[in-house]
């Protein structure tokens, strides 16, 4: 891990990001204390969490029937 003061990473910020690109990681710090850290980015594809079991498991036919009558009943439109 590299550390450069704020006017270090304003002056050599070409640099610093050339770092970053090959893999280190950047401090900035300000009188001395770390405030922002540069780091490589992972473009990695997020977790796609809903559906994530779509498909693994199965249900008996029956289980669509159950209220069925009444659900219909419910949502049915008379004209």
């Amino acid at each position: 891990m590299h550390q450069v003061n704020i006017h270090e990473a304003k002056t050599h910020l070409s640099r610093l990001v050339d770092m970053v690109a090959q893999g280190q990681t950047v401090v900035i710090a300000k009188a001395g204390k770390p405030v922002a850290k540069l780091e490589p980015y992972d473009a990695a594809k997020p977790l796609q969490r809903l559906g994530f079991l779509q498909g693994r498991f199965g249900s008996p036919a029956w289980v669509k029937e159950v209220g069925k009558e009444e659900i219909e009943a419910m949502f049915q439109v008379t004209e």
